[in-house]
């Protein structure tokens, strides 16, 4: 009987700690861009071209950027590399190297904690 008890007193001792764990997972954070895709038009040939790609965290927790990629080796970037707090804003640079004459589209891949899936941000013009 007194193995019983004690069992039953370590199963309810328990049963508790696994409700307060369930219960205490934070809200997701929530960026918001200010356009994922931007046109740059007609830029001069030889001349690299800065595009700022801003968003705002309307979550409820810090959101980091782990990692900013572009498409090809033309596309350099750079990013806001301190948290990002609830309510504040950050941004994240692509510099396109206007070698090659012509029309481009390339993109930028931004992992965040805050989003289970990455960003694909575009920019696009003309190289005269």
């Amino acid at each position: 009987m007194l193995a019983l008890t004690l069992s039953l007193m370590s199963f309810s001792a328990i049963a508790p700690a696994k409700v307060l764990v369930s219960k205490v997972s934070p809200a997701p954070s929530s960026i918001v861009w200010k356009s994922e895709s931007i046109d740059v038009g007609e830029i001069p040939q030889n001349t690299p071209k800065v595009i700022d790609f801003e968003f705002k965290n309307t979550g409820k927790t810090t959101v980091i950027i782990t990692n900013v990629h572009g498409s090809c080796g033309c596309t350099a970037t750079d990013y806001t590399k301190t948290p990002i707090l609830p309510g504040k804003s950050a941004k994240v640079t692509a510099t396109y190297n206007a070698a090659n004459k012509g029309a481009f589209t390339k993109t930028v891949t931004v992992t965040t904690n805050a989003e289970t899936t990455h960003k694909v941000l575009t920019l696009k013009g003309i190289v005269i």
